[in-house]
């Protein structure tokens, strides 16, 4: 499988949150809540430990929580349109978010990476079935997948997502917009944050002149 269509299916897990929400009202205990499901904050401290083990690199708890969220978020839109992901089409997306089959064995070695990388594959797939594909190998994946992302954005709307503020604030449909466009790959706006900071530094860094 190509790493353009790895990085297209792995991009549909996270760009796919769209929507606005608030950042108070969940339960206690409760990192986020998605319409009726509840994610915990163990579920998010366990997921960030495991992940980053799995990928060999940090995987914070906002992102884990981003991503929990946009699973859930997807799987309810999914249903709620009767659209489902079987066990077959998982097996292909789970190694294609990923990217390479060192990096899916050190995921499935883990119950808890896999159960994680799982969610993420079928919130992937379930995007480009959402725009009318037929999944990772459709011949129209992309264009499907954008599709995927406007029926998403718009069923978002009636859809209550409210996220505990120890994990940052919700801004444009993601926390703290440390949002990757897949698992293994910085997106374009966490970069540009990263490089504007970077820049920043080192301009204060110089020795400014004198008189």
């Amino acid at each position: 499988m190509s790493r353009k269509l790895a990085h297209v299916a792995g991009a549909a897990l996270a760009s796919v949150l769209l929507l606005g929400g608030c950042a108070a009202g969940t339960h206690p205990g409760a990192a986020a809540v998605v319409g009726g499901t509840e994610i915990t904050v163990g579920d998010v401290d366990e997921t960030s430990r495991s992940v980053t083990t799995a990928l060999g690199q940090p995987f914070t708890a906002s992102l884990a929580l981003s991503e929990l969220v946009n699973s859930a978020l997807v799987q309810q839109i999914a249903d709620q349109r009767s659209v489902t992901v079987t066990d077959a089409e998982l097996a292909p997306a789970m190694k294609a978010v990923v990217g390479d089959q060192a990096a899916y064995d050190k995921f499935v070695a883990d119950p808890v990476a896999e159960a994680f990388l799982r969610d993420v594959a079928k919130a992937a797939v379930g995007t480009i079935k959402l725009g009318g594909g037929t999944g990772i190998t459709d011949p129209n994946v992309q264009q499907a997948q954008q599709a995927g992302l406007v029926v998403v954005k718009d069923a978002a709307k009636n859809i209550d997502v409210d996220v505990s503020p120890r994990f940052g604030k919700w801004t444009d449909g993601a926390i703290d917009g440390k949002v990757s466009g897949s698992l293994s790959e910085e997106s374009a706006q966490a970069k540009a944050k990263r490089e504007q900071a970077e820049q920043q530094q080192q301009q204060q860094q110089q020795p400014q002149p004198q008189g």
